[in-house]
C-alpha cells in the first residue's frame, strides 16, 4: 500500500509538522500516520512537544509547516463534524452549573450526542450528576471531562494528561472504562507521564523529544530499541563493584542496580569475585529505561 493510500486511510496523518515559538522548535518535523481503532500514548519529557503536537492536531494552533488530516478533513472540519473530541487537563468547568448541566449544555452543541445519562454512566460519574462543579475534587473533575469529551460519541478521542489529580483506585476504574470504549473500535492518542499507563494500555508508543519522533512501535519495540539487562544483587560489605559489561552502577546499602551492555558477562565476574552476592536478578529494560535513554541523549 502507498503512503497516500495510508494517509488516505488514516485517523490521524501529520505531515512534515513545524512550530515555532521564538527561537523555540516547539514541533521540528513530525511524521505521524494513526490508524482507525489504534491506542496510542504520546509520551516525553517536559518540553519535548506534546502539546504542542496535540493542539495542531485538534486545530488550536496553526503549523508553521507541514499538513495535519483528521479522517481525511482538516481538525476543524472533524471537530465540527463530531469526529474528534478532546479532554483537556486545563479545560475549566462553570461553577455555578451542576455536572448533568455542564454535560448537556456540551451536548447541545452537537449534531448527533449521546444520551446525557449514558456520558455520566460511561465516565462512571452518575453519582455526581446533581454536584455542582465547585464542589468537585481534582480527580472528580477529570471525570467530569472524560464525559464531556464523550457525548459527541467521536471517532478519534484525544486525551491529554487524562489521569492527573485521580487516586490510584479512580485511575483504574478511568482505564476500565477507557478500555470498554476503545473496545468498540474508537481511536484513541493520550498524551501521559505515568509510563505505566502506556505500558498497560497502549497498543503502540510514540516517544518525542526536542520537538521530534525518536522512537514509534509498540511497547516491546521501543524497549528492544535500548539493548542491555538490569541486574539487582544484594553484595555485603561492597563499597563498589568494577564488573566487565556494566555501563552505570547504583549502590544502596548492600543493594547493587548494574546497567549492563554484557549481563552475562557481569554475573559471571560477579559470582565468581564475590561469593557472598545473593538476590541476584537479571531483568530486561523496562519502559522506562527506554524513556530515560532514548529522551537522554543529545545527539541521535
Amino acid at each position: 500500500m502507498t503512503e497516500t493510500a495510508v494517509r488516505a486511510g488514516a485517523a490521524v496523518a501529520l505531515n512534515g509538522l513545524r512550530k515555532r515559538f521564538g527561537e523555540v522548535r516547539a514541533v521540528d518535523g513530525v511524521d505521524l500516520v494513526i490508524s482507525p481503532g489504534e491506542v496510542v500514548a504520546l509520551l516525553g519529557p517536559n518540553g519535548a512537544g506534546k502539546s504542542t503536537t496535540v493542539d495542531l492536531l485538534l486545530g488550536l494552533s496553526t503549523p508553521d509547516s507541514g499538513e495535519v488530516s483528521v479522517f481525511g478533513r482538516t481538525p476543524r472540519e472533524a471537530v465540527v463534524a463530531g469526529q474528534v473530541s478532546a479532554m483537556l487537563q486545563g479545560g475549566a468547568l462553570p461553577d455555578d452549573t451542576t455536572v448533568a448541566e455542564v454535560v448537556a449544555l456540551v451536548a447541545a452543541l452537537h449534531r448527533k450526542p449521546m444520551p446525557v445519562a449514558r456520558a455520566l454512566r460511561q465516565a462512571g460519574i452518575e453519582d455526581l450528576a446533581g454536584r455542582r462543579c465547585t464542589k468537585l475534587s481534582g480527580g472528580q473533575k477529570q471525570r467530569v471531562r472524560f464525559a464531556l469529551a464523550l457525548v459527541c460519541e467521536p471517532d478519534l478521542l484525544v486525551l491529554d494528561e487524562p489521569t492527573v489529580a485521580m487516586d490510584v483506585e479512580t485511575r483504574r476504574a478511568f482505564w476500565q472504562q477507557m478500555r470498554a470504549y476503545t473496545d468498540t473500535g474508537r481511536t484513541v492518542l493520550f498524551a501521559t507521564h505515568y509510563l505505566e499507563e502506556a505500558e498497560e494500555y497502549a497498543d503502540r508508543v510514540v516517544l518525542m523529544r526536542a520537538g521530534r519522533v525518536v522512537a514509534d512501535g509498540s511497547v516491546a519495540q521501543v524497549r528492544a530499541a535500548v539493548s542491555g539487562r538490569t541486574v539487582r544483587a544484594v553484595v555485603p560489605g561492597v563499597a563498589e563493584l568494577v564488573l566487565p559489561g556494566v555501563r552505570s552502577m547504583e549502590r544502596r546499602g548492600d543493594r547493587f542496580t548494574l546497567a549492563c551492555t554484557d549481563s552475562d558477562a557481569a554475573v559471571r565476574a560477579l559470582v565468581t569475585g564475590f561469593p557472598g552476592a545473593h538476590d541476584i536478578e537479571i531483568t530486561a529494560m523496562g519502559l522506562e529505561d527506554a524513556f530515560l535513554a532514548l529522551t537522554g541523549e543529545e545527539d541521535r
